[in-house]
């Protein structure tokens, strides 16, 4: 069983959020499950992302750096499915905080891109292949 159940991410607009995150999301292979003022989506296995409305509007945006939310990080298979899902994000609005690039200061395999919605939630794609003798 997963320690991690659900993310909840609280944004100022949900229709608007979903445009820019239910792209990535279902990219990812997560499906999308919409309630009353909220919208979820899940993948066997993965904890649940839930948005959710702010109770006070315009209290938004989110502001990297400070206490709180900080960044998550979408592990994937390659650094091709890495630019893909960069190139879909920034195609619905999210913006570039850091284009796909190595950052050897984590590992000589690391490949990532930082990208970040309206509301100021941050997210990564990132491929960190295990090194030859790691892989099984």
């Amino acid at each position: 069983m997963a320690i991690f159940d659900h993310l909840g991410i609280t944004v100022d607009d949900v229709p608007r959020a979903v445009t820019q995150f239910d792209p990535v999301l279902t990219a990812l292979g997560f499906a999308r499950y919409d309630a009353n003022g909220s919208v979820s989506w899940s993948l066997d296995g993965e904890p649940e992302l839930i948005l959710l409305p702010a109770r006070d509007a315009g209290t938004g945006p989110h502001r990297h750096g400070r206490v709180g939310w900080q960044h998550m990080a979408f592990a994937v298979d390659s650094r091709e499915e890495v630019d893909r899902l960069h190139q879909i994000a920034t195609d619905t609005g999210w913006t570039v905080v850091r284009d796909p690039k190595e950052y050897p200061r984590f590992t000589e395999r690391y490949y990532a891109s930082f990208v970040e919605d309206d509301n100021g939630i941050r997210i990564e794609f990132m491929h960190n292949p295990p090194r030859p003798h790691e892989a099984g």
